[in-house]
């Protein structure tokens, strides 16, 4: 019987763990407070003020941000190139911004 014990509480060695090489990138990078904010959010809808969103993130949004429509409409994650959008786009998410109100409005993405 301790045998047994031993075996099954024994930690699995580095060989045992198969090794699998992400594709793209996995993690938001700096953005990542955001995305972990999004990704937990069981609404299909999340509106977020720029200062909420600065706020959740520690530090200010570019100034494109406020003025640049299509900085907000970039569609895929580039793995060499941290970006705001792999917060929303990593959490299976759209955004739909309204730059006079300062806003974000978050959809959930199929």
């Amino acid at each position: 019987m301790w045998e047994w014990f031993q075996r099954r509480s024994a930690t699995p060695s580095q060989d045992d763990v198969p090794s699998v090489a992400p594709r793209g990138r996995q993690t938001a990078g700096r953005y990542r407070f955001l995305h972990d904010y999004l990704r937990t959010r069981y609404a299909d809808t999340v509106v977020l003020t720029f200062d909420q969103m600065e706020d959740l993130l520690g530090f200010t949004l570019p100034a494109e941000a406020s003025s640049d429509q299509d900085w907000w409409a970039r569609s895929g994650v580039n793995p060499a190139d941290s970006h705001c959008a792999d917060a929303w786009l990593l959490a299976k998410r759209t955004a739909r911004p309204n730059l006079q109100a300062r806003i974000v409005v978050f959809d959930r993405s199929a």
